[in-house]
């Protein structure tokens, strides 16, 4: 730290966890779940419990550091079509860590390969599970088109694309105590990014002191927490539509489809009839044109709600189930289109 540095300390400017809210809204969806969906759910909800439990570990790492930094939990970033939902963005004087935390059950062991294989007991068959750090590199796309997208020119861009991996760092966290990690065989680049929870403080202590990067200043981190911080939007909602949409098609699928509704047009048939039939016209269209299945578009169930809740802005279409931002951008104005009866 320079000499006339003011000491900050850990900061946390976000603390809270989305996840809080996801898994009360999955409890809740539970309750009116048939068994089946009712198992799924409850498993999800220990899931992310078993999360929460990890990265409260990590924040608990963090705020006895004794360490100048700023720091923001469960941040979730869009840009385009990617966004990341990341667990830790650690502002330091030095550098910015991305953090991953996973709380893994049994033994990891790390191939020369980089696949990580987990094995429960030692009797246990091994199983591979998805690499974290491919999934924490995707996270650092995402952050760095972000903070490369608010740069004023090509040369300021260009400039912070060189020099980003030395100033961003990407770790993934072991936070289970009783997890052995095994990276014997792992490639030197790859043992460098995942580490134990208690390692951590020391590990950015010591990468810290390695870096060639000049130290910022209280303001200067502020500015970059707050950055990041200001474009947070809400992520874990649209995990929990994945749940609503199952138990939407449980209900759809066991309600027959009403025919009281009002008359629209001159076809004859009810408003939801014709709804429904230029609303799978869209969606083969649509379909057709990117080459991809039509339920990617949306599903038979995620249809009836659209019918059933008939959104009149992009607003109330985020509030059905499985349209989230990105999807609302992208068909948001044919489909409310079709639901007020512009499109013939």
């Amino acid at each position: 730290m320079g000499l006339f540095q003011k000491k900050i300390g850990c900061v946390f400017l976000k603390e809270t966890s989305d996840a809080e809210a996801y898994i009360g809204r999955l409890e809740a969806l539970a309750k009116s779940a048939d068994e089946a969906s009712r198992k799924k759910i409850q498993r999800q909800i220990k899931l992310a419990q078993y999360g929460l439990e990890g990265e409260k570990q990590v924040a608990y790492e963090l705020k006895t550091s004794g360490m100048d930094m700023y720091v923001l939990h469960d941040i979730c970033l869009e840009i385009g079509e990617l966004s990341a939902q990341i667990d830790y963005i650690v502002v330091t004087r030095k550098l910015v860590y991305i953090i991953e935390c996973k709380n893994l059950y049994g033994n990891i062991e790390i191939d020369h390969a980089g696949n990580f294989v987990r094995q429960i007991g030692p009797s246990a068959s091994k199983e591979g599970i998805y690499s974290p750090i491919t999934q924490n590199q995707r996270h650092m796309r995402v952050l760095k088109e972000i903070r490369k997208e608010s740069k004023g020119n090509f040369l300021l861009r260009a400039a912070f694309e060189k020099n980003f991996e030395e100033n961003y760092k990407s770790i993934v966290v072991l936070a289970n105590p009783r997890t052995y990690l095994n990276a014997k065989y792992a490639k030197k680049e790859i043992k460098q990014q995942v580490i134990r929870a208690d390692q951590l403080v020391s590990y950015i202590k010591e990468t810290n002191e390695q870096a060639q990067t000049s130290s910022m200043g209280e303001k200067a981190m502020l500015e970059l927490a707050n950055f990041y911080l200001e474009r947070h939007v809400q992520g874990h909602s649209d995990y929990a539509k994945r749940y609503e949409e199952m138990v939407a098609m449980e209900k759809a699928a066991s309600e027959p489809i009403r025919r009281d509704v009002p008359e629209y047009g001159n076809t004859g048939g009810s408003r939801e009839e014709e709804l429904v039939q230029r609303l799978k016209e869209f969606r083969l269209q649509q379909s057709r044109k990117e080459n991809i299945k039509a339920y990617y578009i949306f599903n038979d169930a995620q249809m009836q709600e659209l019918i059933a809740k008939n959104p009149q802005n992009k607003e109330e279409l985020c509030a059905v189930a499985g349209f989230g931002k990105v999807k609302v951008e992208k068909y948001g104005d044919s489909i409310l289109s079709i639901l007020k009866g512009n499109e013939r």
